[in-house]
């Protein structure tokens, strides 16, 4: 079963005592073929498990980074089906780092439910983060998408208190998402405590792991959230340098390896933190 990717690298970080490093890249930004060769490099930069993000015109929870970023791929042609094909290509190469898309109903709505979860099993992801679903709004894709065998990940926030908090957790899988700031992506953690404090809230309330992200933007961060978390998110400062690089918004000969080197000096900062 696929979700077991999830799983073996959570076990196989906690055997080596530390958190897993979850880097992101958006599909199709600035290209596909950039996006392509970002995505394939991770897991040999340091990525424990992938998130990629599922462009959408309308993205409430991203910052404007990520928001322009997704904005930029679709004006370029990206489709959920050229997401879904980028990770079958990944998954050519790479059968066993974990890749959760995360994004947004509505693409996956018009693609149509059973036929986006039999597409997605096929390419290989393991996992979904769907940020403007609910848990009370699980019949839609959280319980289908279970049962198709890809595990349904849930966020949860600094304003998520103990009763919702039991209903978030009812049909997550996978992992819990804490989102460590109030607001949008690309914002920067205020204070580390309420963070610590957090996650071991929730960590007494669930046994699946608890990943943080949102905020984290260097090295440092991600030493200090990788000490109490099973894992670390990063996003936006990924993307962010991607953008950087490129040239007449077109991607460089040192885009791809200008990320990378990111990457892989984030996910040392988590390997030096316990």
């Amino acid at each position: 079963m696929s979700e077991n990717r999830i799983k073996k690298a959570f076990e196989k970080c906690k055997n080596e005592n530390r958190a897993a490093f979850m880097p992101f890249i958006t599909a199709g930004y600035p290209d596909i073929k950039t996006s392509q060769a970002i995505m394939d490099g991770f897991p040999k930069a340091g990525a424990d498990i992938i998130e990629v993000g599922m462009p959408f015109s309308d993205p409430m929870a991203d910052g404007p980074i990520i928001e322009a970023a997704g904005h930029v791929a679709l004006k370029n042609g990206q489709t959920l089906q050229k997401t879904l094909d980028m990770v079958a290509s990944f998954r050519q190469k790479d059968t066993e780092t974990p890749v959760i898309l995360m994004g947004y109903y509505n693409p996956i709505y018009i693609f149509g439910v059973d036929n986006f979860l039999s597409e997605a099993k096929k390419a290989g992801i393991d996992g979904l983060i769907v940020v403007d679903l609910p848990s009370e709004e699980d019949d839609e894709l959280c319980l289908p998408a279970l049962k198709a065998g890809i595990d349904f990940i849930r966020l949860t926030t600094p304003t998520t208190n103990d009763k919702r908090l039991k209903t978030v957790l009812k049909n997550s899988s996978g992992f819990i998402y804490y989102v460590s700031i109030t607001g949008i992506t690309g914002s920067k953690i205020a204070n580390y405590d309420k963070v610590e404090e957090a996650v071991k809230r929730i960590k007494s309330q669930t046994e699946l792991p608890v990943c943080v992200g949102f905020g984290i933007k260097t090295p440092d961060d991600a030493k200090v959230i990788a000490k109490h978390a099973d894992g670390v998110v990063v996003a936006s400062v990924l993307i962010k340098v991607l953008g950087d690089s490129l040239e007449n918004k077109k991607a460089t000969d040192k885009s791809v390896n200008i990320v990378l080197e990111i990457v892989r000096s984030l996910a040392k900062g988590v390997r030096q933190a316990r």
